[in-house]
């Protein structure tokens, strides 16, 4: 699979990928850059295709900005599927420290209602500079967990925030509360670098599985993997990344970055993620398919 989305520069550009399987289909959303000239309610925006083999994909539709606070754009989505409908979270885009999460309900997954609380969780405390993006939802027990990346008071340090919501709620602002006063995870390995971003969770027996973001984009950015059995205490399962960036020459060799979780009809589970080898000039969309072995994640090849 190499996914580039072609509609807004003229050349692949699809970043941040997160997918279901809804409706008899696989849905993916991506995030997509402004037209590169000025028009009426330009800015990032969100993209969405589908198809029935993993492989080929069709663009069915897009998110445009649609209300002040996104005026400048959104992007960054994440999809699940709850009670027959998709939900999807993703930030504004373009506002430094006031970036947050916002949420949008479909019944068919390509036409979305926003929240009428939008944005609906940004994080609070002097560890942070009240930054949210790159949301990441999945139920645990009788509640939503939240995951997102936020930033340090200098702005330099990317990290990870969580909070939670009542599964019966309608996810507004009322409905989170932040699981702890800092971060539950942030850079520490060499790799990592500065950042740690881009959480995509998933559950396995009784453990809850991270795949995560290391590295600013193209430092390379890289894929680790952390577990834990609360939701808010995680454990690296290697100090090495988990799915790595290409060799010269591949077609990621500047990174491999941004992963999303997609599980199929069955239970299957998809890795979704970005790389490109020209430095952001242009960016793809791929996907490994997630095994388990004694317990653990695995990449079958």
């Amino acid at each position: 699979m190499r996914f580039g989305d072609t509609s807004r520069l003229g050349r692949p550009f699809a970043k941040d990928p997160s997918g279901v399987w809804f409706g008899g289909r696989y849905l993916m959303y991506y995030s997509i850059p402004a037209y590169p000239d000025k028009r009426a309610d330009n800015g990032w925006g969100i993209g969405i295709a589908q198809s029935t083999n993993l492989v080929d994909w069709e663009k069915i539709g897009e998110m445009t900005p649609g209300a002040p606070y996104e005026a400048k754009g959104l992007c960054a989505p994440n999809a699940i599927v709850l009670k027959g409908r998709v939900h999807l979270f993703y930030q504004t885009y373009g506002n430094g420290p006031k970036d947050a999460i916002c949420h949008a309900v479909s019944s068919d997954g390509i036409h979305f209602e926003r929240n009428a609380g939008n944005p609906v969780f940004h994080p609070h405390g002097d560890w942070t500079c009240g930054r949210a993006i790159d949301a990441e939802i999945i139920p645990w027990g009788n509640r939503l967990m939240l995951y997102a990346a936020t930033r340090d008071p200098e702005f330099k340090i990317q990290m990870l925030v969580a909070a939670s919501a009542p599964l019966d709620s309608d996810f507004g602002p009322a409905a989170w509360t932040q699981a702890v006063d800092g971060p539950i995870l942030k850079p520490e390995l060499p790799w990592e670098r500065k950042c740690i971003e881009a959480p995509a969770v998933v559950k396995h027996g009784k453990k809850l599985f991270m795949f995560y973001a290391g590295g600013y984009n193209n430092e390379p950015q890289q894929i680790g993997c952390a577990v834990s059995t609360d939701g808010l205490h995680w454990k690296r399962i290697a100090s090495e990344p988990f799915l790595a960036n290409g060799k010269p020459g591949e077609w990621n060799s500047s990174e491999s970055g941004h992963p999303g979780i997609l599980q199929g009809p069955k239970g299957e589970t998809y890795l979704l993620y970005q790389g490109n080898n020209d430095k952001g000039k242009t960016w793809y969309l791929s996907m490994v398919r997630i095994g388990w072995r004694g317990g653990m994640p695995v990449i079958q090849r």
